[in-house]
């Protein structure tokens, strides 16, 4: 019965001691998520009654015989007024302070969403404006961060289990908090909070490094045909994973002997489903507003992979959104920024970026921020986070928030052969223009040459005296190509076949 027990709370998200608990997602200084049912749940000795106050509103609940109790409370509209929260049995007590009522978003990725403020472009004019009480964020370390090229110490390997491997609390947007916050989501937090005028919570469980696999649930990928084969035997030695994801794990586990072990290899955060056991799943329990995403840096760096990435992604959507019974949870993700492959494997980005692209037409409620404009040549952290979140809340503020604003840059709608031209039109196309004022930069019908283009009547219009295949725009790892909108939100990296 123990070991049932103990599984059953870190599928739940709750250390077992026999005592009173709260699920480790609540603390003080939360944001509950407005307009639905807010769930309270945690662990308490069987039989136990648990008295549970949110302001002025009671409910209570007996404590199962494996000590599980959990409660609802009413739906509430946002509101940045602090609320009180009281869980009592009749011998135990536990009181969380300064809650408040918002949209929660989900943060997932590998470092270029983990990047934090203090390391951003902008982060000292940032600390100027940190001081915000309606943007909260749990963002919490993890096991093994910022362990490179050498093995797991005996501190790390102990903390190697879904119920350690997150450890953290809520924190208020102030001027010493921000420092550690993912960059990207802070900026989407501050600028969704600001116009929308409510809490915005942000909970951020990105792993630098990270594979797409490890935040999607193992069952789910079990169950999927094409992708099956990514839980069969040790991950390490899988080859449907990334090449550099297995070396690096390697490098961490492969002499340590303690790290806990199942069928499918040891424990680690790039293995596929950790992630997911480890954070997501702990937190379905409560609802959310939404996912944020940038990852793709480990998923980018095999023909294989890249090819593979639209519908992978596609699979984790599916699972999140029924997991947490929201047909319509919005998704809106990153796309890769640009690179040279001089000092590091960039060689695949433009069809990656490409397949991020096609990801809009695949999963729907879904939104893509262009950030092919501010990649660094040889660096795969651009410092520019702050147009990143900027351009994420665009699509949130659009399509989530109803608001009245361009989400995206230009994407390609279509090419069309007539007169000796190229015709292509663009969703999102109106003032098309250079970023720099400067002749129209990256349209190619080969994939490799430079071919002049011009705009003209919101389309882009390529001379050319036969019909190619394709038209390709952005189609190299490190890109100047400079073609925006009115709003100056730059287009997509493309290729589209031309009719």
């Amino acid at each position: 019965m123990k070991q049932t027990i103990t599984i059953a709370c870190l599928l739940i998200g709750i250390t077992c001691t026999g005592q009173l608990q709260l699920a480790r997602i609540f603390s003080s200084h939360m944001v509950l998520q407005r307009d639905q049912p807010i769930h309270v749940w945690g662990q308490a000795r069987p039989a136990d009654t648990v008295t549970a106050r949110l302001g002025h509103e009671e409910k209570k609940a007996s404590a199962d015989a494996d000590g599980h109790w959990s409660v609802y409370f009413h739906p509430r509209k946002a509101s940045g007024q602090p609320l009180h929260l009281s869980i009592g049995t009749a011998t135990e007590h536990i009181d969380l302070v300064d809650l408040v009522i918002g949209d929660l978003w989900v943060c997932i990725g590998q470092s270029n969403m983990e990047w934090p403020m203090a390391k951003e472009l902008h982060y000292h004019e940032a600390r100027g404006e940190a001081r915000r009480h309606l943007v909260r964020f749990y963002n919490p370390t993890y096991a093994g961060k910022n362990i490179y090229g050498s093995a797991f110490t005996d501190s790390v390997v102990q903390r190697l289990t879904p119920d350690r491997f997150y450890e953290g609390s809520w924190l208020v947007s102030d001027t010493g908090s921000i420092a550690t916050m993912s960059a990207v989501a802070w900026y989407f937090g501050k600028t969704v909070a600001y116009k929308m005028k409510i809490p915005i919570g942000l909970i951020h469980l990105a792993i630098g490094g990270a594979p797409l696999e490890t935040f999607i649930d193992a069952k789910a990928l079990q169950s999927s045909s094409p992708f099956k084969a990514k839980v069969r035997g040790n991950w390490l030695d899988n080859e449907s994973l990334p090449v550099w994801v297995r070396e690096r794990g390697r490098q961490n586990t492969g002499r340590v002997t303690t790290i806990p072990v199942d069928e499918n290899g040891p424990a680690h955060a790039y293995k596929p489903g950790f992630a997911y056991t480890a954070g997501i799943a702990p937190i379905i329990p409560m609802p959310i507003k939404g996912i944020l995403c940038y990852q793709g840096e480990s998923n980018a760096q095999e023909k294989e992979r890249v090819a593979e990435y639209a519908s992978l992604s596609s699979l984790l959507v599916a699972g999140y959104r029924r997991q947490w019974q929201q047909p319509k949870l919005p998704f809106y993700f990153v796309q890769l920024s640009s690179i040279d492959t001089i000092k590091y494997k960039g060689h695949w980005w433009p069809q990656f970026r490409n397949e991020q692209r096609k990801m809009l037409t695949v999963i729907p409620y879904s939104g893509m921020a262009v950030s092919s404009d501010s990649g660094a040549r040889h660096d795969v952290h651009p410092t520019n986070k702050k147009i990143v979140g900027e351009r994420l809340a665009r699509w949130a503020l659009r399509n989530t928030y109803g608001q009245s604003v361009t989400p995206s840059g230009p994407l390609p709608l279509q090419a069309v052969y007539r007169n000796g031209q190229v015709v292509i039109s663009f969703h999102y196309g109106a003032g098309l223009q250079t970023a720099d004022g400067q002749t129209l930069r990256g349209f190619s019908t080969n994939g490799v040459n430079d071919t002049p283009a011009k705009i003209q009547q919101q389309t882009v219009r390529i001379s050319t005296p036969a019909k190619p295949a394709y038209v390709y725009y952005g189609w190299r790892s490190y890109t100047d190509a400079n073609l925006v909108n009115v709003d100056l939100l730059p287009a997509s990296t493309f290729r589209i076949k031309v009719n």
